[in-house]
């Protein structure tokens, strides 16, 4: 019981309230992400190119809405954006339903898109804002797992839900996709308000120009774009390699892919815990090291085996690749927050949220035009590129400030030593 305890995150219930808030969310982004090509597609008639254009203007929106909603919350505050978004949010994903030809579903992923712009920035910024830096680590990793069980469960919720033999019964996933976003407006309500720009003489406001002029941080973004690029965001392109290259069936991609969301939400609190009083710059390292090696491992295993046992190696794969998810979830917000000025929070929150979409547009793209080319040299390429980044990240640490080279112990055990 002393150990479970230990892992119990010590945080205000203003931060539980919003986390409840991002949980909702996630339970409806499981609920209709998965099957929105599918619905776009099968159920509406909308060809496949056509389809994944649309699904990519959401992305490419968000890419400038995101740092257009820096400056708003440092001016307005997060909870008025955050609010902002949930609602073009709603509109977005509920406006799905309405969808007959392709110029509505641009218009619905462009309403969804802004949402997504604001979103992100405006909830790392009261997450950071309402808790002690000695919690921020336990704040972010907690916001991972809900984020990932809240995707596993509306996955779950959706499939067993949307058929294309009734095409309403998508409209009931889009429906309870936008009442998410209504519930947690209500749930924001109960959440007081953070500014990153107070306004006062001695407090100007300050311009993007002042963050991009911050080395430390500029650092920060620049590894975590190359990280999430090469990384992370190649899962995105697993599924067509395991079912093309090494013949795993679609209920083999959906375990692989439960494999990986089991170990963030079992895993991702014990790993926080290993992770207090650490030099960050390292667990970063060791974030590209996993990242790289599980991507080299990929080909290895299409190599040597196929189907059944295919799909129980890249459960593997995937688990491992969860934990350097743990690893990544525990410093890199935290990271950011503690190196940001409180004045130009939601400035810093923006671009954080910038390298987290543009890795995600670029790593997808990149990886499908190598897959096409050849299913090892994809591999290759981003696992020696993790690998390249996980080995020189300890390098940047001189450009840290020495107050942030550290995960935080929590108050307790601030008195203890470090490694």
């Amino acid at each position: 019981m002393r150990y479970l305890g230990s892992l119990r995150p010590e945080i205000p219930r203003d931060v539980r309230t919003l986390q409840l808030g991002g949980l909702l969310n996630s339970f409806g982004n499981g609920l209709v992400l998965p099957f929105l090509i599918i619905y776009l597609h099968n159920v509406r008639g909308i060809s496949l190119p056509l389809c994944g254009l649309i699904v990519g203007a959401n992305s490419g929106v968000s890419l400038i809405a995101g740092p257009a909603s820096g400056p708003l919350i440092d001016r307005l505050g997060g909870r008025l954006v955050l609010r902002g978004s949930l609602v073009l949010l709603a509109l977005g994903f509920g406006g799905y339903v309405f969808v007959h030809e392709p110029w509505q579903g641009f218009l619905a992923a462009g309403l969804a898109g802004l949402g997504n712009g604001g979103f992100w920035p405006a909830q790392s910024t009261l997450l950071a804002g309402l808790s002690p830096q000695e919690a921020r680590p336990a704040v972010f990793a907690l916001q991972r797992v809900f984020m990932n069980l809240g995707i596993g469960l509306g996955g779950l919720a959706g499939g067993l839900i949307a058929t294309t033999s009734d095409p309403r019964s998508f409209d009931w996933l889009f429906a309870g996709d936008a009442a998410t976003f209504l519930l947690y407006m209500g749930v924001l309500a109960r959440v007081p308000d953070v500014r990153g720009a107070h306004g006062d003489a001695d407090h100007p406001p300050g311009t993007f120009r002042d963050v991009l002029r911050h080395r430390a941080f500029m650092s920060v973004i620049v590894l975590n774009l190359v990280l999430i690029t090469f990384g992370l965001s190649q899962i995105d392109v697993l599924p067509a390699y395991m079912k093309n290259h090494a013949g795993v069936s679609e209920l083999g991609i959906s375990l692989v892919f439960a494999a990986n969301t089991a170990l963030i939400v079992v895993a991702q609190l014990p790993i926080a815990a290993t992770q207090r009083g650490r030099r960050r710059m390292w667990t970063l390292a060791a974030v590209g090291v996993t990242w790289g090696a599980c991507w080299l491992a990929v080909p290895v295993v299409g190599g040597i085996a196929s189907g059944a046992s295919a799909t129980v190696l890249f459960c593997v794969v995937a688990g491992v690749l969860g934990i350097g998810e743990c690893l990544h979830g525990t410093v890199q917000a935290a990271l950011v927050t503690d190196l940001a000025e409180r004045r130009l929070l939601g400035r810093y929150m923006a671009l954080s949220a910038f390298s987290w979409s543009a890795g995600f547009g670029l790593g997808p793209a990149l990886g499908g035009f190598l897959l096409s080319r050849s299913p090892v040299l994809l591999w290759v390429v981003v696992g020696g590129a993790c690998l390249v980044a996980g080995v020189t990240t300890p390098l940047l640490e001189r450009t840290i400030p020495v107050h942030a080279r550290r995960t935080p112990r929590p108050a307790a055990a601030a008195g203890t030593g470090g490694d």
